[in-house]
């Protein structure tokens, strides 16, 4: 680790680590992945609509004023008001338990079909949340609207209330026939790996901006190398105090205790990695502030039983990794929709390529050093979207090819002489592997090409290394 380029300031620091530029909280991402939040919003939502209507009615009906005849004609009485509002509310109720179960049934197939990791995505939904709460609200709505009938006299009739009621019913009709299409589409395999994809490009926007942070007008102290020996040598050690995934690290909220303790803290993990109670989550110089920076290291990250996207754009390259290796495996042979995952994958490596990965160190508003991290490998992302591809690949020439033309395109965005020999890397194994397993020589031939052409692209971007 150098410290000669990518050091962020404490400012830059939390606005782009701690949910404040355009990655969301991880609160926030935590109630995106409920099914109870939209619909809570929306039965409020209802309430108030009910109130508003309801006062117009009683007011309507204090002063006798007159209500269009639109709004009086289907209640003319009581009971044709209770009978509307009374099968209204059975046919909604009746509806939700069928999307209720149309979403399970899609839960269920996209566990089997695409990876236990993939029903998040399907509980993240926003149409399926949304018309979940829609008809759980028109139901709270016709219920509070029934029982409203004869309430302040045995002749009152909420003429708007029973209106808006129906008008609701036929809002419900049309949010039905979008979540059936919804469902229809959302279940087919091209647009899960897509909606994947999509995910995948914003959290690499999030993580790594194209806009360059600045650096500190100043840069004292200790540099980064010695620091780091320091930690090693004479460091406290900061166990971790629960087991599971890291799921979010508030990076300001360390810088902040670490200015106060007037010391320099190493993450030992990155998010995404999984983290042992009573193992070390990072390491403190000098060492007799490991106990400060353990209480607000406590405070300033967030453990959880499955991996997310915030500040882990791996998690989005392993979902489309595993949904390639399904494909691939004996029991499916899909060889389509392995190939499809490789295409999403060459995308989002070049993005990556045409980005600096900042290499973890953040400094004060002084220039100190505070805080440092693992560096953002992209050697581990490259690896990662298409070691487990390569293995299961053995043998098939089709997506032997497709990776090697991967590699050629991502080969186009690099930026440096490391990132194209760490795709080089990737192609020799391939190559290597196709010789051994695919048996027609023509298909040999055919990678042989593929080959070369990587090899080409690089002789061209750094001829020295050709």
């Amino acid at each position: 680790m150098t410290d000669d380029q990518g050091s962020s300031t404490y400012a830059d620091t939390q606005r782009w680590r701690d949910g404040q530029g355009k990655l969301p909280s991880w609160r926030w991402e935590a109630l995106r992945t409920t099914f109870w939040l939209v619909p809570t919003v929306l039965v409020a939502v209802a309430g108030v609509l009910f109130v508003v209507t309801f006062a117009i009615d009683l007011a309507a009906y204090h002063r006798d004023l007159t209500l269009p005849t639109w709004i009086r004609f289907p209640t003319g009485s009581a009971d044709a008001g209770r009978q509307v509002l009374t099968a209204i509310s059975a046919s909604v109720i009746t509806v939700v338990g069928v999307v209720f179960s149309i979403t399970i049934l899609a839960l269920t197939l996209a566990s089997q079909q695409f990876g236990p990791r993939m029903m998040r995505n399907f509980v993240r939904d926003v149409g399926n949340q949304v018309t979940l709460g829609i008809f759980v609200a028109t139901f709270v709505y016709s219920v509070l609207s029934l029982g409203s009938i004869s309430s302040p006299s045995p002749h009152f009739i909420p003429h708007l209330s029973i209106a808006v009621a129906e008008a609701l019913s036929l809002v419900d009709l049309a949010v039905l026939i979008y979540f059936i299409h919804h469902i229809a589409k959302s279940i087919q395999l091209p647009e899960v790996i897509a909606g994947i994809a999509r995910d995948l490009m914003h959290a690499i926007d999030a993580e790594f901006p194209e806009t360059s942070r600045p650096r500190p007008r100043s840069e004292i102290g200790k540099p980064v190398a010695e620091l780091l020996q320091l930690i090693d040598d004479r460091g406290g050690v900061v166990p971790a105090d629960d087991s599971g995934y890291l799921q979010f690290v508030g990076y300001a909220q360390l810088i902040d205790i670490a200015v106060r303790t007037d010391a320099v803290i190493r993450l030992l993990h990155r998010p995404g990695h999984f983290i042992v109670a009573g193992r070390p989550l990072a390491r403190v110089w000098p060492g007799g502030a490991s106990g400060q920076v353990a209480i607000a290291l406590s405070k300033a990250h967030v453990t959880g039983p499955h991996r997310t996207l915030m500040q882990d754009p791996v998690f989005a390259i392993d979902q489309l990794v595993e949904i390639a290796i399904r494909a691939l495996s004996p029991a499916v042979n899909d060889t389509f929709t392995a190939l499809t995952c490789i295409d999403w994958l060459a995308a989002g490596l070049s993005r990556v390529s045409g980005r600096t990965l900042e290499e973890g160190v953040y400094r004060d508003r002084f220039g100190r050093v505070r805080l440092i991290e693992s560096d953002p490998s992209y050697a581990r992302m490259v690896n990662r979207a298409f070691d487990k591809v390569r293995q299961a690949a053995r043998g098939m020439p089709a997506v032997i090819i497709r990776m090697m033309d991967a590699l050629t395109n991502i080969m186009e965005q690099t930026t440096s002489p490391d990132q194209r020999r760490i795709l080089a890397r990737q192609a020799d194994m391939i190559f290597q592997s196709s010789q051994e397993t695919v048996p027609d020589a023509n298909d040999r031939d055919d990678i042989a090409r593929r080959y070369e052409g990587v090899l080409s692209r690089i002789a061209l971007d750094d001829p020295a290394n050709a």
